[in-house]
């Protein structure tokens, strides 16, 4: 039984790893099909042109030339009674 296992790990493991490093080989070798066209713009599809900007939403400016900063909500405190019955 343990010649069988043996035989499995070492050498029907190893036949995906010698199967890849084949199609790693091949792919290396290969030649390009179509390996340079005359012309062409390299396969765009449109032309280059740059993104229009226009008015960015800007927020509101605040500190000394704009508006003042918003305030803070108002807050509820628990009073000490009242924090035991929620936990």
């Amino acid at each position: 039984m343990n010649g069988w296992i043996f035989f499995f790990l070492m050498v029907v493991l190893k036949v995906p790893i010698a199967a890849l490093f084949g199609i790693v080989w091949w792919a290396v070798h290969q030649n390009p099909d179509n390996a340079e066209q005359a012309g062409g713009d390299g396969g765009t599809l449109k032309p280059n042109t740059p993104h229009p900007r226009g008015p960015l939403p800007r927020p509101s400016r605040r500190g000394p030339h704009g508006e003042p900063a918003a305030t803070a909500p108002a807050r509820m405190r628990i009073t000490g009674s009242r924090q035991h019955d929620r936990a």
